[in-house]
């Protein structure tokens, strides 16, 4: 807050505006005014204001819309609200909208002057803790658990999302599924300014058309057979926080145009209703289309991709990323231990080739169902090969490196005929062969994995 606490005051009489002007000036005060309802309204959106005090009968735009403006721009803002026709019901009723105070006509200059001191410092305490809540949140972020991963790819991406999170831009996560998408939206929220409100979120792919609209925007009661009652949507439940829309690319193009309309005017308008409720949400959306070929399909709409498409993560699928194989395989069977009050179990060395050497096209979900599968089906603190599902166990049998006679081998073929050897003088011990070769473990996977589809690339032609 500045030196001087700045208040808007917004009242359709120009003489009650030039007597507050002086008085406030007097006590200390920077203060703007606004001859109206609509005046006021633009002088909330072109700045940023420590209190304002409003008259609550003006024509047209009255001083319950500019309560609902000042607390759409910032929450934290004072409203004091004048009246020459106070009654109960309605200090009640804007004491409920959000107002800070309801003071009636005709006032003392002193009375009005101790309310605005103690708005001030209503809003200082305010600003305050909020203050203090990002400075906890940017020195200790223990309580933020950041998603598991250390290949270069999938660091990038956490970059961009730490970077991005404390904004409001609206984020389009890319990828496979199972990629986590929905867990790097929640890191999102846990470690934006909006952490302390709610994390929302539907699959648009997963109701139909007309539910889905409704759960997104809500309705009114008697706007369809089955509405006995008004609903509030997910946007509106979604104030103050985070919204994650999961497989937006899946959803129908009549809601597309509703949805980019929120995207736009930041406000919804629930089935059957005739008037529009402003919304406070961060939008995070997710899909695994590829939606610029959606749209040369004529399946999304361009305008919306571009509003979504703010901030662009693309998360790599997890055979791209097998450095991390490791780290997430001790990390699901630590929390599998734990949740069974268990020590947690390990793979075996044949069964941790077998999950080294898979492709996982159901990427990080199917290998944490995967490792669930074995853990439940193994007695002891080893996981044996057999206790995998049979789709990772079943392997090709052909040899990874072909018997043939090259005059002038490759660095590649010398490098893969190396690697064999040492392999074999460890006795097949993967872990030993690769602190002889001086390489990470997942490197020598790798190499392996790719050796092997070489040589079924061959065998195919």
């Amino acid at each position: 807050m500045s030196q001087k606490p700045s208040v808007l005051v917004v009242d359709d009489e120009s003489g009650i505006l030039d007597t507050l002007r002086i008085l406030l000036r007097n006590e200390g005060f920077e203060v703007t005014t606004a001859q109206g309802g609509k005046a006021g309204l633009e002088q909330i959106r072109s700045g940023a204001h420590d209190i304002i005090l409003s008259d609550v009968k003006m024509p047209g735009v009255t001083g319950m819309d500019i309560l609902a403006a000042a607390r759409e721009q910032d929450a934290m803002t004072p409203v004091i609200l004048m009246t020459a026709q106070a009654s109960l019901q309605s200090a009640i009723g804007a004491v409920n909208s959000g107002a800070y105070y309801y003071i009636q006509k005709p006032f003392s200059n002193d009375e009005l002057v101790a309310i605005l001191r103690r708005a001030c410092e209503y809003r200082a305490v305010k600003v305050e803790n909020k203050q203090l809540k990002q400075e906890i949140r940017r020195k200790d972020r223990s309580g933020v658990s950041r998603p598991i991963g250390k290949s270069k790819r999938f660091i990038e991406v956490l970059k961009l999302a730490e970077h991005v999170a404390p904004t409001d831009s609206t984020v389009l996560i890319q990828g496979e599924s199972g990629t986590g998408k929905e867990v790097v939206a929640r890191y999102i929220h846990n470690l934006s300014n909006r952490a302390d409100g709610p994390f929302m979120s539907i699959n648009c792919g997963a109701l139909p058309e007309n539910l889905l609209e409704s759960e997104l925007f809500g309705h009114v009661k008697g706007s369809f057979t089955g509405a006995v009652r008004d609903k509030q949507g997910l946007f509106a439940a979604a104030r103050g926080g985070t919204f994650f829309l999961d497989e937006v690319g899946e959803m129908p193009p009549s809601l597309q145009v509703k949805l980019l309309r929120v995207l736009q005017e930041r406000e919804v308008i629930p089935v059957g209703a005739t008037e529009s409720i402003p919304v406070d949400v961060r939008i995070v959306a997710a899909t695994n289309r590829d939606l610029e070929e959606e749209i040369r399909r004529g399946n999304f709409r361009s305008d919306l991709f571009y509003r979504l498409n703010v901030i662009a993560l693309n998360l790599p699928p997890l055979r791209d990323r097998r450095d991390d194989l490791i780290l997430l395989i001790e990390n699901f069977l630590q929390q599998m231990g734990a949740e069974s009050g268990a020590e947690p179990k390990a793979l075996a060395s044949e069964a941790l080739d077998a999950v080294m050497v898979y492709e996982w096209p159901g990427n990080v979900r199917e290998l944490e169902n995967a490792l669930e599968h074995a853990n439940v089906l193994t007695r002891s603190n080893l996981i044996d090969v057999a206790a995998l599902p049979e789709r990772i166990t079943r392997r090709r049998k052909e040899p990874l490196v072909a018997e043939r006679s090259l005059q002038n081998p490759t660095l590649d073929v010398i490098e893969r005929a190396y690697i064999m050897w040492v392999l074999q003088v460890e006795g097949g011990n993967k872990t030993r062969a690769a602190e002889v070769l001086g390489i990470d473990p997942s490197t020598l996977y790798r190499k392996l994995s790719r050796y092997e589809e070489q040589v079924v690339e061959a065998s195919a032609r």
